[in-house]
């Protein structure tokens, strides 16, 4: 093989390499846009679109019933309630104290002034209202427990982050209450985790000692989805703060996670979230899935680093994936990359996927998203450079699908690092597969290479090609034609 081809993978190094460094992405968990902090471009807007798309990973979730009872008791009657001044605050605080049979209905009353954030800062600023407030959540009667839940969890959803670590005496109590007694209860404290987790840095640092890395892992064993996606959710609130590399992620223990089943957990999940697309409103879908395919595409990538034995062989998997990257491309393209990084993963060893994408009939949408952004191309041109490397089989059933005219494309594209992924690709395909050279030629594709031939970046690589399979293909050609002159008879 010419030392041109060695280690051709992007940005260097074997594919099995770049698939350790594409996946573990704690320096770029925050962007969601690749290893060492790659990015879409250096325009004013993409800095805007990318800014944007972090709010959106960041953004709190308020988990709060559709209709709310009146003071007769009636359910089904939105209440509009004003923001609560300090006398009425103390007034109810007082009235719950005195453990009338009132005190759900009181609570109910205070936690709809609470979603004002002038409500919020009165009640932190008084003194004894969060002592009250934890008191009740600790309570025993499970009604009033989840009604004090429910307070907090508005008071989680402030913007302040004084009012995030007003609540800083409840985390313990949140952390205990993971295990708790109903699936509403433990959801509504996930929340309320994330919520604060992602306001205050004093919040975070306490959750730490305190345990929230075992007590999260704990959550995985859960049946329920609410649970899972609310795991889901401090995962990723935890994983976007800054001192996430040498804060946070020191403390999760990968192996043990994958030893306790977190794998097939994470693999299920994104089978009931893909299930529920067309059935149900999909609005804020992006921000339960994204995470979930980022701890995956992580967890596969520690198979290979700490020797870890990762297995999946769900297809439905691809199928979940593909659903997610049609229809999240056009409103929320982030999420595309993704489930590229996670199927890149998928791919890079395991043949048993690469089948599944042709078996399947998904090459034609993998083909499709060589039109898009850069990034999206570039992982979409690496996913297909993993299928092309399992051999002459896979390498010819890329080329009955029709690879080649898309590869033609790409190579009409300015950018160095696409251009390069697809001369890898070339490379494997007429490696494993010299007919595909042939056609490759008749395609116009030796004039579609020359245009390259002058780029410092990618000059070796064409000459590479070209002198090792497209010059003895096109010499095998004209000798053939040649032949065939011969033979025909003279007019």
């Amino acid at each position: 093989m010419p030392a041109a081809w060695r280690s051709c993978g992007p940005a260097g190094g074997s594919r099995s390499q770049v698939r350790a460094r594409q996946s573990r992405r704690a320096e770029a968990l925050g962007t969601g846009l690749g290893p060492a902090g790659a990015s879409l471009g250096g325009s004013g807007s993409g800095a805007l679109r990318k800014a944007r798309r972090q709010q959106q990973l960041v953004s709190k979730r308020l988990l709060r019933e559709d209709s709310l009872v009146n003071g007769d008791g009636q359910a089904g009657v939105e209440i509009a309630v004003e923001p609560l001044s300090d006398q009425e605050i103390l007034q109810l605080l007082r009235d719950v104290q005195r453990g009338t049979e009132e005190r759900k209905k009181l609570l109910s009353r205070l936690r709809q002034g609470l979603q004002h954030k002038e409500t919020q800062q009165k009640f932190v600023r008084l003194e004894g209202s969060m002592r009250v407030l934890i008191g009740l959540f600790t309570s025993s009667l499970a009604n009033v427990q989840m009604e004090a839940a429910r307070c907090l969890h508005e008071l989680s959803h402030s913007c302040d982050p004084a009012v995030a670590e007003a609540c800083l005496p409840a985390t313990s109590y949140l952390l205990t209450y993971l295990s708790g007694h109903s699936v509403e209860f433990t959801e509504l404290c996930l929340y309320t985790l994330g919520n604060l987790a992602v306001e205050s840095d004093a919040v975070r640092k306490q959750l730490l000692p305190q345990g929230i890395i075992p007590a999260l892992a704990s959550c995985i064993q859960s049946p329920h989805v609410a649970v899972l996606e609310g795991l889901g959710y401090v995962l990723s609130q935890l994983l976007q703060a800054r001192e996430a590399p040498t804060k946070i992620i020191p403390h999760v223990n990968n192996t043990l996670l994958i030893s306790q089943g977190i794998v097939s957990t994470l693999v299920l999940l994104l089978l009931e979230l893909a299930s529920v697309m067309s059935k149900a409103a999909t609005e804020g879908l992006e921000l339960l899935i994204c995470p979930v395919l980022r701890c995956l595409s992580n967890l596969l990538a520690e198979d290979e680093t700490e020797g870890c034995k990762v297995q999946i062989q769900d297809e439905r998997l691809l199928v979940a994936l593909f659903l997610f990257m049609q229809y999240f491309l056009q409103q929320h393209p982030f999420l595309v990359q993704e489930c590229l990084w996670l199927l890149n993963n998928l791919t890079a060893d395991e043949p048993i996927f690469c089948s599944a994408v042709l078996t399947m009939d998904l090459l034609p949408a993998l083909l499709q998203l060589l039109s898009c952004s850069r990034m999206v191309t570039l992982l979409a041109l690496t996913v297909l450079c993993n299928i092309a490397e399992k051999g002459p089989a896979y390498c010819y059933q890329l080329h009955q699908k029709a690879v080649l005219p898309s590869l033609l494309s790409t190579l009409a594209l300015s950018d160095a690092q696409v251009v390069g992924q697809s001369l890898e690709l070339l490379h494997l395909l007429f490696l494993h597969l010299p007919e595909a050279a042939d056609d490759f030629l008749s395609q116009a594709g030796l004039q579609a290479l020359e245009q390259h031939q002058d780029n410092p970046q990618l000059q070796e690589r064409v000459r590479a090609l070209s002198e090792t399979y497209l010059q003895p293909a096109a010499a095998s050609l004209i000798s053939c034609a040649g032949a065939s002159a011969a033979v025909l008879p003279s007019s």
